[in-house]
């Protein structure tokens, strides 16, 4: 399917609507980022309730203006992603323990409850993932001021 052989509109509840170009409706689909880290705008599949998808999206820019503005904010209400910029310190070097970090979006603090939460997805890019299942960025390891890395080192 093509990008624009569907239409996106709300219903009155604020969930996506998907219409194909055969008129076939599904309520409430989802924008699923296939490269959320290295390339946010590029590929994103629309798939319902059941997790099939309904359509791909080659690059966000190739849809009509309300249509994207409909997908990105459905993303960005989904998508809450603090990048750490530093560790202040942790409370303790065995898990679950909890981290005191600066994040792009101010201090925060979570638990991690096992070395298993904290995921490389690239070089020197982790996510690490806290008890309530939110994901924290680390974007470049080596950014990091080298007390934050010495801390990250102990869970790696």
């Amino acid at each position: 399917m093509s990008d624009h052989d569907f239409q996106l509109s709300r219903n009155p509840f604020g969930r996506l609507v998907f219409t194909a170009a055969n008129g076939e409706v599904h309520d409430g689909v989802l924008p699923v980022r296939a490269f959320p880290i290295g390339a946010p705008d590029d590929g994103i599949a629309l798939v319902n309730g059941e997790g099939q998808e309904m359509a791909w999206i080659k690059r966000l820019t190739d849809l009509p203006d309300a249509t994207r503005e409909m997908v990105e904010q459905e993303l960005a209400s989904r998508e809450f992603m603090p990048e750490i910029r530093r560790i202040s310190r942790v409370s303790s070097f065995v898990t679950p323990t909890t981290w005191y970090v600066e994040t792009d979006r101010g201090a925060a603090s979570f638990t991690l409850k096992g070395e298993e939460d904290i995921r490389r997805i690239a070089a020197s890019t982790l996510l690490i993932a806290d008890s309530h299942g939110v994901q924290f960025l680390v974007r470049d390891m080596q950014a990091l001021d080298r007390a934050s890395r010495k801390i990250l080192d102990r869970f790696l």
